[in-house]
């Protein structure tokens, strides 16, 4: 079909499913695109076979669910479009549209999640160096030195998804302050700690700032004369690409979230504990936090193979 508008027709309820996930659950743009795109997805399969998502049943669902996986569908994309179908079916349950649930007792498909792109601490280190080596021969230079020391130095103490960092108000921050209030997916607030060199990056970032007259203006700690009105995604990346390769390391193994990994694993094997990094991230779910497990079964191993009594007793 060239266009949906037949197909959302036959969804009478779509509209109010996605109004829904946005007012109650506070779902993003991406997120609402992704539901509408997956139950569309499944109204074309059943359309063509006569029959319609609104009255779908448990087999109907499970043959889309089949169809899928024989078209070799990414595991991660057959989990998030099972996601969706299960959410718009409690959906129609819960407003009493309609009176069963088809998908109560389909299994979700099994994910291997992957185990996140890892940054050692000693190249870590390295990157940290990089910011402190920037050129500082002009006004220019030194005002984005000091940006991008505290881009980099907040990022890593926190452990911040980049978009943010990005956005963070002048407002929410304040010299010498030793926690930032983050707005996350949701509009969930959290608060993060800064540690010493974070505060002090911060410190000197906002007096720089705030001494420029039309930054001072800006709702944003980072502000851009750019229609976001802030330093944005694709300009952010390419910082840390000219700092991976100032630093001697790949910037392809190098990204906002590969730090934000960072932040994680590092406080991992230090003895942090997972829950309260599982807050600082921001994850509304402990699973997702458990992708890191591996660091703590490989902290567990190295207790034991150093602390253990038994561990350096030589054989009689």
């Amino acid at each position: 079909m060239t266009s949906d508008t037949p197909l959302i027709k036959d969804m009478p309820n779509l509209d109010l499913f996605l109004e829904m996930q946005s007012a109650e659950r506070g779902a993003s743009k991406h997120t609402l695109s992704a539901y509408r795109r997956d139950l569309l997805d499944l109204q074309t399969y059943l359309v063509d076979k006569g029959r319609s998502a609104e009255t779908a049943d448990e087999r109907d669902l499970s043959d889309f669910l089949n169809y899928l996986s024989h078209k070799g569908l990414a595991a991660g994309s057959m989990a998030r479009k099972f996601s969706s179908l299960v959410g718009y079916y409690r959906f129609l349950v819960t407003e009493n549209l309609r009176s069963d649930n088809p998908m109560q007792s389909l299994k979700r498909p099994k994910t291997s999640r992957p185990l996140p792109k890892l940054l050692s601490e000693a190249d870590t280190g390295k990157l940290l160096d990089a910011c402190q080596s920037l050129p500082e021969k002009s006004p220019a230079d030194i005002f984005a030195k000091c940006r991008t020391i505290c881009l980099i130095e907040i990022l890593y103490a926190t452990g911040m998804r980049v978009s943010e960092l990005i956005s963070l108000k002048r407002s929410e921050v304040r010299e010498m302050q030793r926690y930032i209030a983050v707005m996350g997916k949701g509009s969930k607030e959290r608060m993060v700690p800064l540690n010493d060199t974070a505060i002090q990056a911060l410190t000197q970032w906002i007096k720089l700032r705030d001494e420029d007259a039309k930054d001072r203006l800006s709702p944003f700690l980072f502000p851009s004369r750019g229609g976001a009105g802030h330093v944005t995604r694709q300009r952010f990346s390419q910082i840390l690409d000219d700092l991976a390769v100032k630093a001697g390391l790949d910037k392809t193994k190098i990204s906002p979230h590969v730090l934000r990994h960072a932040f994680a694993t590092h406080l991992l094997s230090h003895g942090a504990d997972l829950r309260a990094v599982q807050k600082m991230l921001g994850h509304a779910d402990i699973s997702t936090t458990q992708i890191y497990t591996h660091v703590l079964q490989e902290r567990a191993q190295r207790l034991v193979r150093e602390g253990h009594p038994l561990a350096h007793k030589k054989n009689d």
